[in-house]
């Protein structure tokens, strides 16, 4: 049976890396109740002193009003439970196979009409060689399953007869063999990179959706390796060509699978369409957190509606959110060493005391006192928003400058993006 939901919720938080940290505390600070377990053992002191941490979050279910689950993995035990009658915010089976198979997700995209990039299938390295020999062109190698979380692996090639890629290739052959499992090669088009996305409440879409532009690239101008990401710029509407060319053909089949959450979909816009990429049916970081800087209602209370399937509008803010992460050595790579060197238990400060748009990342709260803690060496995301993406922009640098942390560092052109693309998708009709 479902309990009755009390003024103060029992919120249950189930994260693989303790990435949904900021959120859970910020329920905490609605008032409720919230027990948070981590998965990576790495990871284990993330959250300390911020939120009630737990060993084995199975032991814990029947304390919880509502259990969360932050990434994608958990969607067969999300489901279990929601056939036990509890409340879920979280994946299925198949949105897990959505983002962790990607030549299912492809398949998915035809199967629901949507147009998509050619790519083709390789668990051997050679093969692919072989194939880009037969096929020259501009290729992208994204890796398939959870090695897609290794973010330095994912290449996107620039020679038009694909001689960069291949090179990658034969630099992937020698260092990880046939070890790397399945990975596409994926044709190149050049357009504007741009994601739509939304909540599900198990039976529909809830408005408005949520547009969003990730700069995925250690340095500004989109320079250095992929990091999985910098930084995000993004808006509200209740209308999107985006959205209804693509994650709307996946309204009824979402439906029927009961799914319960966020989900966005990345895409390449030109003048000649919409080529979705991949799914992210789970909450996006740092995407979640400058969503929350924009929703002008406690987030716990949009999670509990979402899970009892409820029909409502989002209230966020009009105008533009944009957040940067600020991170420290070894960042994007691991190197326990050099984190231990460098970062492991580094202070966060500030030189005023400030209430908004700090969002926590790998820390842990020892005599309040914030210190990085984790292995990745991602200590803040910090948010701004504005009635203009300059505005935004403002706010968000003006908050980072106010943030000391040792050898930290971040991207300084976070939302630039936003002044030529606007221009090219107002121009192709796609705004």
């Amino acid at each position: 049976m479902k309990k009755s939901i009390n003024k103060k919720d029992n919120f249950l938080f189930v994260s693989k890396w303790g990435e949904i940290l900021d959120i859970a505390y910020a329920v905490y600070k609605e008032g409720n109740n919230v027990k948070m377990f981590i998965e990576d053992k790495a990871c284990k002191e993330i959250g300390f002193g911020f939120v009630k941490k737990v060993s084995q979050w199975e032991e814990h279910v029947a304390w919880a009003d509502i259990i969360i689950f932050d990434y994608s993995g958990y969607g067969i035990k999300a489901e279990e439970l929601r056939r036990q009658g509890k409340y879920v915010v979280g994946g299925t089976a198949y949105s897990d196979k959505l983002e962790l198979d990607r030549a299912f997700g492809q398949d998915e995209m035809k199967r629901h009409k949507i147009k998509i990039l050619p790519y083709r299938e390789f668990t051997n390295f050679e093969e692919a060689i072989a194939y880009i020999d037969k096929n020259p062109n501009a290729y992208v190698i994204k890796p398939s399953g959870e090695i897609q979380d290794i973010k330095q692996l994912l290449f996107v090639g620039t020679d038009e007869d694909g001689a960069d890629v291949k090179r990658v290739l034969q630099a992937y052959n020698k260092t990880w063999g046939n070890t790397m499992g399945p990975f596409q090669l994926q044709k190149k088009v050049a357009g504007v990179e741009v994601s739509a996305s939304a909540f599900f409440n198990g039976k529909e879409f809830i408005r408005p959706i949520n547009i969003t532009f990730e700069h995925k690239k250690l340095f500004p101008k989109e320079l250095g390796v992929s990091t999985g990401e910098m930084g995000t710029s993004m808006f509200w509407t209740n209308d999107s060509p985006i959205f209804d060319a693509t994650l709307k053909k996946f309204e009824a089949t979402l439906a029927k699978d009961n799914f319960v959450g966020h989900i966005d979909i990345n895409c390449i816009v030109n003048g000649n369409g919409i080529f979705p990429l991949e799914f992210t049916p789970r909450f996006g970081y740092p995407q979640i957190f400058i969503q929350r800087a924009g929703i002008l209602e406690p987030m716990g209370a949009l999670f509990l509606k979402l899970a009892k399937g409820e029909k409502f509008k989002i209230n966020t803010k009009k105008g533009f959110q944009v957040g940067a992460f600020i991170v420290v050595p070894p960042f994007p790579y691991q190197d326990k060493k050099t984190f231990n060197l460098f970062s492991k238990d580094a202070v966060v400060l500030f030189k005023k005391p400030m209430n908004s748009g700090i969002h926590l990342m790998h820390l842990k709260n020892v005599n309040n006192q914030w210190l990085i803690t984790g292995d990745s060496g991602v200590a803040l995301l910090v948010s701004g928003t504005g009635i203009t993406m300059r505005d935004a922009q403002r706010t968000m640098y003006n908050r980072i400058s106010n943030v000391l942390i040792n050898h930290s560092y971040y991207r300084t052109d976070i939302g630039d993006r936003w002044l030529e693309d606007s221009d090219k998708l107002w121009a192709w009709g796609l705004l």
